[in-house]
């Protein structure tokens, strides 16, 4: 994690560093120690207000907060505890994305088919759970398999879709629209 600070209208401090230093290295635990965070700290006072600003980048995700008091180690405060809830809140929405995913379920089921010379049925039934992917990872899925097609969840338009081979040699997409 890197942190930069800047400071305006005063004089930085080694002890009002650390203290800010040491309170926002605590974001890194909801992303790992080896967390890629940039976070940019902008402390300046005007009159007797005391404001923070800091923006935080990296990790896939942009966050800003900004907050006022009359103490520098208030707004520190204020503001780390707003970028927690906003962190809280995106973690939250990821893991129910992930979990929304997981829960897809196809199920495949077994019916007799009627033809003039005789009936065929299918004999076997089975459960699957599409995996999300790119469209282009399914390809190379596909290909590097001996399947004729895969089932599989786009991770772009969260459907489930199929991927075949064409008899001309190349490939086609199934794509419902529900």
């Amino acid at each position: 994690m890197h942190i930069a600070f800047t400071f305006k209208n005063f004089e930085p401090s080694e002890h009002l560093k650390k203290y800010a230093r040491r309170r926002f290295e605590k974001l890194g635990r909801f992303f790992g120690k080896a967390a890629g965070l940039d976070v940019q700290v902008c402390l300046h006072v005007d009159k007797f207000r005391h404001k923070c600003d800091v923006q935080v980048g990296g990790e896939g995700l942009q966050l800003s907060a900004a907050e006022q008091t009359e103490d520098m180690y208030g707004s520190i405060d204020l503001v780390l505890d707003k970028l927690e809830s906003q962190i809280k809140k995106h973690v939250s929405r990821v893991k129910e994305h992930r979990r929304q995913s997981k829960n897809t379920v196809i199920d495949v089921f077994a019916f007799p088919l009627q033809e003039e010379g005789g009936e065929r049925t299918i004999t076997g039934t089975s459960k699957f759970e599409p995996k999300p992917m790119h469209v282009d990872e399914a390809l190379m899925q596909l290909e590097s398999s001996e399947n004729e097609f895969l089932v599989f969840l786009n991770a772009e338009s969260e459907r489930v879709n199929v991927i075949y081979h064409r008899r001309n040699g190349g490939y086609g997409l199934i794509d419902p629209i529900v």
